[in-house]
């Protein structure tokens, strides 16, 4: 990996989540969880570079970002939709999601990610909200996505360093 100045991405997000996904990580060498996400955003907030990502209450890599002060967005190139999807179905409760995926943690920065991701962002946790269903003004939107009510938490972190492969 090599780090390089977050200013300088060439990232289209709509792409990178949406389509490609990525894997929300945070731990240490002692223990750490990873899920997929395809919701997500990058920017500047705070006249910080900034990235988003949102965790429903039910997902084990929640404790991970709530207990660390760091988390990773991990992207990678074609041909780890298989695993990225295992990583989006199965809880690392019950499941070991490197040795299932074939996926090589990389301990980086005091955080997770992997080897095999071309992108990988650092983020310091600046932020962190639940949702509430008082807040949505389309209630269409809460209908759809949230018919069991597990609304996710807002995550905002700051990029603190960026590596691509």
């Amino acid at each position: 990996m090599t780090e390089f100045d977050i200013r300088s991405l060439n990232f289209n997000p709509f792409e990178r989540f949406d389509k490609d996904w990525c894997l929300i990580t945070a731990g240490t060498e002692k223990g750490w969880n990873t899920m997929t996400a395809s919701w997500g955003g990058v920017g500047i907030l705070w006249s910080r570079p900034a990235a988003t990502c949102y965790i429903r209450p039910q997902r084990y890599t929640k404790e991970f970002v709530d207990r660390e002060e760091l988390f990773t967005l991990s992207f990678f190139p074609d041909g780890y939709r298989k695993a990225l999807s295992l990583c989006g179905t199965v809880s690392g409760r019950d499941h070991d999601k490197a040795a299932e995926t074939g996926l090589t943690p990389l301990f980086i920065d005091g955080s997770v990610a992997f080897e095999q991701s071309n992108l990988v962002l650092v983020c310091r946790k600046l932020f962190s909200q639940p949702m509430v269903e008082e807040s949505f003004i389309d209630k269409k939107v809460l209908e759809q996505n949230y018919p069991s009510r597990d609304l996710h938490t807002i995550y905002v972190g700051e990029i603190i360093k960026a590596y691509k492969n």
